[in-house]
């Protein structure tokens, strides 16, 4: 089946999303920073992702995977942050980008509430990864963060996240800058993503309370920029962790 994969347009976000919803809809991430699963919904879920969708349009590199024989269904897609040399200054536009995206997701949840999310784990993760970025990220040119990708379930094993992966690492090769993952499952993801070139750098715990349903593990794993010419190796699973 041949694979295109093309930058993320404003009519692509509902598909892409429709992909992450069905990955993710098991993800050991997801079901702990969403415990009461009664109360998820999947409606807040979609305006969330379509704020961040927007948002990436513009200032990131999100990426959908679709068969050329049938270019209407997208089948993967993937969420890249690129990367930001620590020496230089954010810019204004950025700044301001982060900004409306902020007040937006508080609209948002002014209008449909927290939608199962929990708060305290939530921001327990983002404790635990600044702290994990400040000790792994210690290259000047910055890192590539591949923040979700993610293929249908009747789609995997086709070569779509092949495709999806190499967009960007080819991309990060040619510059000559490494690139960086946080995977929700050891198996089978940790295992896919050594095939590109990524090692497992840390082992990030979350932990809220004493019970080992408030813990979960993630994968922290870096890649160093291969040289140009080198190819990768088929990935059709799901990995990263969805920001809410």
């Amino acid at each position: 089946m041949p694979i295109q994969v093309t930058r993320m347009k404003e009519a692509d976000i509902d598909g892409a999303i429709d992909t992450i919803q069905q990955a993710f809809a098991e993800d050991p991430y997801n079901r702990w920073v969403y415990p009461d699963r009664i109360k998820v919904s999947l409606v807040r879920n979609r305006v969330s992702l379509t704020l961040r969708c927007h948002w990436g349009i513009k200032h990131g590199l999100f990426h959908v995977a679709r068969d050329t024989a049938g270019p209407s269904k997208i089948l993967g897609c993937a969420m890249w942050l690129p990367p930001h040399p620590p020496s230089k200054p954010q810019s204004w536009s950025l700044s301001l980008s982060f900004w409306s995206l902020w007040f937006s997701q508080i609209r948002m949840n002014l209008w449909y509430g927290r939608g199962g999310l929990s708060t305290k784990r939530y921001w327990i993760w983002k404790a635990r990864q600044a702290e994990a970025q400040q000790e792994l990220w210690t290259s000047e040119k910055g890192y590539y963060f591949l923040n979700i990708v993610t293929v249908l379930p009747d789609a995997q094993g086709m070569g779509v996240g092949r495709a999806l992966m190499e967009e960007v690492l080819k991309q990060a090769d040619k510059e000559g800058v490494w690139c960086y993952l946080e995977s929700s499952r050891s198996v089978p993801n940790v295992a896919i993503y050594e095939k590109f070139g990524f090692k497992l750098a840390k082992e990030m715990v979350c932990q809220d309370g004493e019970e080992d349903s408030g813990k979960i593990n993630l994968y922290c794993m870096l890649r160093e920029p291969r040289p140009v010419g080198e190819s990768g190796n088929e990935s059709d699973g799901k990995g990263g962790s969805e920001e809410s």
